[in-house]
């Protein structure tokens, strides 16, 4: 369960960077190469911690769409010519503080739990 919380903390902190990366707005977003390619490596490293969680804790959270995640991680990695840009706004604007806000939850317990 450490190995867990590890990844989870690193999950919050790319939500994070990302957030702070998009503060300007989705027009700052589509104009700056950098800007998305910062997003795409967080995104990916967020998706690969994912992969990392054990399976006990992904079954014990059910709400936390998994599987979309790693089929995300899948895009970014094997076919990121298709990535499309639209989608990954997307998901920053309307996933992102989602998964932020049940990643503390999944936090909360293991920390109460310690």
């Amino acid at each position: 369960m450490k190995e867990d919380r590890l990844y989870l903390v690193h999950i919050s902190e790319c939500i994070e960077r990302i957030r702070h990366y998009t503060v300007e707005g989705r027009d700052a977003f589509f104009a700056d190469t950098k800007t998305q390619d910062a997003v795409l490596r967080n995104l990916h490293t967020l998706c690969e911690s994912t992969q990392r969680l054990s399976e006990v804790l992904k079954n014990k959270h059910p709400e936390v769409d998994w599987r979309s995640i790693a089929g995300f991680r899948n895009v970014i990695v094997h076919d990121y010519l298709g990535v499309d840009l639209q989608q990954v706004w997307s998901i920053v604007e309307h996933d992102l503080p989602e998964l932020k806000d049940r990643i503390g939850v999944v936090l909360a317990e293991l920390e109460n739990r310690a």
